[in-house]
């Protein structure tokens, strides 16, 4: 069991370095490197793009993007004009694509997000968006070699489907042994615990709303088996 300080952020006492940036607790960094090594042996080149994440950085990002300083995007990964949204529209906006301060999976140290650089065309930014992963995209063959073969070293993709909350992210790769046990720790309490005398956009449509964005964007995720 991680600490309320792990769990949403405010604490790195539970993480080891990866390489270079990248942090994830010892057991999902060790598994990590398992997939990796074997991900290798199938000619691929897996790398982390994001890995832990603490409360500071999250909330920056909720906070540019609920004030139009960072973009938001449509379900088409098309720029959302956030100007003329109330607070509870740019609010589910943002969460399609972004969890809430002390809500992100990274903060957790068992999730992460991957591409292959080697499969990058020359000259392109990784994007994350859903096309680069799936068919006719650069990193399609990585995807399925990922879905047969990620399950035995214990990840998953907490986000293979689109269930009308957060949009599929193939990229996204949790470490079970350790994510469920996060996952049944989070609570809207939690949340709002770690959020006395923060700033944070839409607080009040959030905290009157708590309860439903839970069971929208958080509990209701894909599981292990995916």
């Amino acid at each position: 069991m991680i600490t309320t300080e792990m769990l949403t952020g405010q604490s790195t006492e539970h993480l080891i370095d990866l390489c270079g940036n990248h942090r994830l607790q010892p057991a999902a960094a060790k598994a990590f490197l398992e997939l990796q090594a074997a991900a290798e042996r199938a000619g691929f080149n897996l790398q982390p793009a994001s890995t832990f994440r603490d409360f500071a950085r999250q909330q920056m990002i909720w906070n540019e993007k609920f004030t139009g300083i960072r973009q938001v995007m449509d379900a088409q990964s098309q720029p959302i004009n956030i100007s003329c949204l109330d607070a509870g529209q740019r609010c589910i906006a943002i969460l399609r694509w972004s969890a809430m301060p002390g809500a992100s999976r990274h903060h957790w140290g068992t999730d992460l997000d991957i591409y292959d650089p080697d499969l990058l065309p020359e000259g392109q930014k990784l994007l994350l968006e859903p096309w680069e992963y799936l068919e006719n995209g650069y990193f399609n063959h990585l995807t399925q070699w990922l879905t047969a073969n990620m399950n035995r070293y214990g990840f998953y993709r907490p986000f293979l489907h689109d269930r009308g909350g957060v949009a599929a992210e193939p990229w996204h790769l949790s470490y079970y042994p350790l994510a469920q046990e996060a996952e049944r720790q989070l609570t809207p309490q939690t949340l709002l615990a770690c959020w006395e005398n923060q700033e944070i956009e839409g607080y009040r449509w959030l905290s009157q709303h708590l309860d439903s964005i839970f069971e929208r964007y958080i509990t209701n995720i894909d599981g292990v088996s995916s």
